[in-house]
């Protein structure tokens, strides 16, 4: 499960993205896109130390936008060309914001996700001390099949940054879709639903 907490972010996670978006080959928009979110939702770090979040946003009519973060309470080593920026929390302090196709964590979820059909994880807010169970706003379903054998993704040995973002590592090549709307998927995939659009393709994972 993923535990947030409502709190004050500062600078916000949009504005980190505003900020980053420009300085990605990818990136093709304003030098300042002003994005709104369209959708999120949650991995699970079964270790309980990082935020992984899938975020999706858009700039004015432009196409969405695959930006997956993760979030850590220190620097991630040999992290520094993903890094993001860093925010403050009011709950957690200072966080170190990372593009997530460049953190081991992220990797192994999506490939755990599609590989066994997996989705997105159970969202519990804190509230004075309560857990309270809120809806995502989007669902995530890999096209892999329950029980699969995961491995161990392991370092990464390329991160080629463009769209798609293609990350190889010993045991698995992953491909992450960032101008969303035109992939077909050749393979096993990870598939996200948010209210106003149709099933797409945001990532997929061969076994190598």
């Amino acid at each position: 499960m993923a535990l947030l907490y409502r709190a004050d972010i500062t600078p916000t996670k949009l504005e980190l993205i505003d900020s980053w978006l420009p300085t990605r080959p990818w990136y093709q928009g304003l030098a300042e896109p002003g994005v709104q979110r369209v959708a999120a939702c949650r991995f699970d770090d079964p270790d309980g130390e990082v935020g992984v979040e899938t975020i999706l946003v858009q700039a004015g009519d432009g196409p969405v936008l695959h930006v997956p973060l993760t979030y850590r309470g220190a620097p991630l080593p040999g992290g520094e060309p993903w890094l993001v920026g860093t925010t403050e929390h009011s709950v957690l302090g200072k966080r170190w914001v990372y593009d997530a196709t460049g953190d081991p964590v992220y990797l192994q979820a999506l490939t755990n996700a599609v590989l066994t059909g997996g989705g997105e994880a159970e969202e519990f807010v804190d509230v004075d001390g309560r857990q309270e169970k809120r809806a995502p706003a989007m669902t995530l379903r890999g096209s892999g099949a329950p029980g699969t054998a995961v491995p161990t993704v392991g370092p990464i040995e390329q991160n080629t940054d463009g769209d798609p973002t293609r990350i190889t590592t010993a045991t698995v090549d992953l491909t992450v879709h960032r101008v969303l709307g035109s992939a077909a998927g050749g393979g096993l995939t990870l598939t996200g639903v948010w209210d106003g659009g149709s099933p797409t393709i945001l990532a997929e994972a061969t076994l190598r």
